[in-house]
Order: C-alpha cells, then structure tokens, then sequence
C-alpha cells in the first residue's frame, strides 16, 4: 500500500492545524502567578538566586499530624473513597467549624479536589453559559479561568488601594445586577489585597443578595491569616444565609498543604449539595492518601495557629515597612491573608516583573513578583501594580526588599509622577 506523497502530507498537516479550538479555551487566560516560571527558571539555571513573592506557597512545616496520619494509614491498596468524602473527614470538618463558631452538620461538607474544584463546582451548580457573577477587583486571578470554563461572565466591581482595597457600598453591586446574574464571589480574608470584611459589610452584601435572589460564594481559605486582634466572619454565620449561601475553604494555606490538593464545599442548601455531589461523582473521588493525612491535621494544636499568625505579622510588618519606605511605592493597610498589592513607579507590571527576572541583579540575586494586571477582569488596570505573596522568612524576604527598592531606582520604565505612599 502506498502512502501519502509529500503535498498529501502537507495538506493533511494544515487540515490539523486548522482544527479549531474551544471558545473556552481561548478564553482561558493565562496566570499572571505562573506565567512568568519559564523567565525565573532560565535565571536560577545561570546562577541567580530567585526570591519568590509571587505564588502563596507557605514555608511553614506542615503539622507532623499530616505525616503521621499518612504514615501509619497501613493501606494496602489505595481505593477511591466515596465521592463526597471519607465519612471521617467530613465529620472532623464539621466538627471544627462548629469548634469555630460555624454551625454545619456532617452532610453539609463535601470533599474536594482543593478549594479549585469547589469554586469549579459551585459555578457549574448555579450558573448556566453567559450568566454573569459579580466581583470586586482586584481579584483572585483564578476566578477569571474558572469563569472563562464554565462559560460565565465576571462583572467586576473596582475598590481602590487608597481605601485599602474596601468592600464597596451595596449600592454598586446593586448597579451590576442584571437578568443574567447568579451570584458574587467574595474572598474573605482577602486575595489579592490582604483585605478582611466587617460583619456590617458582609451583612450588607447578603442583604443585597437576598433581595436580588442571588447566591453568595464565599472563598474563605485565609481564615487563620488574620491579624491586629482581627478575625474574620464567615458568611455561614450570618442569619438569611441558609439557602443562598456556599462556603469554599482548604487546607492548602492554614497547614500549610498545598499539594495535598484537598478542600471543602460547604452549604446549608439540600439541593445545592445534591447537584454538587453529582459534580463530585464525575470525578469519582479526591485523593484517598491526602484524605487520611487531612484527617489527621484537623487534629492540629491551636498553638500550631497561633505562631503561624505570629510570624505573618513579623512579615507584614517587615514588608509594610521596607514598601513604604520607598519613593513612589503604595501600600495599603493589610489585615488579613499574606499578600499585598502595592502601586509602584513603573510603565508596566507585565514588562517589569518580567525584566526583573530577565536583566536585573543585584548580589547575584533577584525577585519574581505576579503583575498587577492578572489581578483585574477590567483591561488597563493593574499596570502600576503587583502582588507580593510575604511567604519567606524574615531574612530573605529583607533582601528580596533590597532588591525591588535598587530596581525601582534602576528600571527603565520608572515613572516620576506615581503617587507617593503614606509615610514618605
């Protein structure tokens, strides 16, 4: 049998190239957090000492709960566990929300593949192609792909550095609310902006909700990043909340877990939760082993807590102080989480975060940062902007300080007449 001559091979070639792909997936951005990887890898094969403030990926020790729970489990086989969960993790679960003042029974959690899949289900339960979910910018870049996959619409509310990144006034939310509405998303302590809300400002967006008919998602994964004596309400513990309401958490950040990839959709809502363990049922199960670890973390002393709070106030603390002490720097109030999104004197994030790791060195070293335009449905904005995750310790982030504060002095695209922070 004779096979294709060359032109045959061409044209079959093109035909495949010219197989056309998803409007979803030209959709799907790319993360301003990671996208930038290749440049930081290319420095650290030459020598470069990389600081990374870009990615949340705590430094602290996971709880030696997790490991032992994983150690001793003694399976012989590794199975899938029921969709919803092992039955002994959704009951700890529960258990410790109600520990923390969140009143949620065992059939009210399920498991997750991380707090990713819950926000993944939650918009595929309540949202149909083209609806639109409200939420205030800058936002967690993660929100735009989750939205540009389930074929949804993000209708962005702005808040501004100079009032700390605020929760707006239910009056905004109100002029974004259409026929096509469904829900809004709020992360709580906040992410991007280390923002946390007032029970009053909570309590305000679930009346709106109500009287609009909307759902409430909640991204509450920074819950124990909270500091100054502040702590954060969940929106389970607001009255009027029973129907509308879903609770996305994880344990990636609070035990410091991230690749155990295990989270937790949560909601008084029966047929809510009914759909969602469809959704769970797709997937057949989360991981079993990191399952039997999480249950032993939720066995995790207070104390554990306790000193985790205390070393991110020494870092925000740290990191408030060396920003502000730089010309041309903004940097808000931060109460919660462990990022900050900072006004510096550039042209461009994307060009600056990218030239930091591609040109700029100092002793041999350098910082990777995400640019402040992923943060943002809204194109044009975040160009002065970028996130730092303060995730490193005392002593490293300090240098990786000295470094942005030479560059900003050095970059070719400094501006001269960005607004000076508070304090200089």
């Amino acid at each position: 049998m004779v096979g294709p001559n060359k032109l045959e091979s061409t044209v079959i070639f093109q035909l495949h190239m010219a197989l056309p792909l998803s409007r979803r997936a030209k959709a799907m951005p790319a993360s301003p957090i990671r996208k930038l990887a290749p440049y930081a890898d290319a420095a650290k094969k030459s020598g470069v000492k990389v600081y990374h403030l870009n990615i949340g990926q705590p430094d602290v020790p996971s709880p030696i709960q997790f490991w032992d729970a994983v150690k001793n489990s003694n399976l012989q086989v590794l199975e899938y566990s029921n969709s919803a969960g092992i039955a002994e993790l959704r009951e700890k679960a529960a258990a410790d929300y109600r520990k923390n003042g969140i009143d949620v029974s065992t059939d009210e959690v399920i498991i997750t593949t991380a707090g990713s899949e819950s926000l993944s289900i939650a918009l595929n339960v309540i949202c149909n192609e083209g609806d639109e979910v409200i939420v205030p910018e800058p936002l967690y870049a993660n929100y735009i792909g989750f939205a540009a996959g389930t074929g949804i619409n993000v209708v962005p509310i702005p808040t501004r550095i100079e009032d700390n990144f605020a929760l707006p006034p239910s009056s905004e939310f109100a002029k974004r609310i259409t026929e096509r509405t469904k829900t809004i998303i709020i992360c709580n302590p906040g992410n991007p902006t280390g923002t946390i809300y007032s029970k009053q400002q909570l309590e305000e967006l679930i009346s709106i909700a109500n009287e609009h008919n909307l759902y409430v998602i909640a991204d509450e994964v920074y819950r124990e990043f909270a500091y100054d004596g502040v702590r954060p309400v969940s929106v389970l513990q607001l009255a009027g909340t029973e129907q509308n309401a879903i609770m996305v958490d994880s344990v990636s950040k609070r035990y410091s877990l991230c690749g155990a990839r295990i989270g937790f959709f949560v909601t008084k809502n029966k047929e809510i939760m009914d759909a969602a363990v469809r959704f769970a049922q797709a997937r057949l199960s989360s991981p079993t082993l990191d399952m039997l670890g999480v249950i032993g973390a939720l066995d995790t002393p207070q104390s554990y807590f306790d000193d985790l709070r205390l070393e991110y106030t020494r870092r925000r603390d740290l990191l408030v102080s060396r920003l502000r002490a730089m010309p041309g720097v903004t940097c808000p109030d931060i109460h919660g989480a462990f990022y900050a999104t900072v006004r510096l004197p550039i042209d461009d994030s994307d060009r600056f975060c990218q030239w930091m790791l591609e040109e700029f060195r100092h002793n041999n070293s350098t910082v990777m940062m995400a640019p402040g335009t992923g943060f943002y449905s809204t194109k044009g904005c975040g160009l002065d902007e970028v996130r730092i995750a303060y995730v490193l310790n005392l002593e490293d982030l300090g240098k990786a300080m000295d470094c942005l504060e030479i560059a900003l002095q050095t970059y070719p695209g400094r501006t001269l007449n960005s607004p000076v922070a508070a304090g200089n």
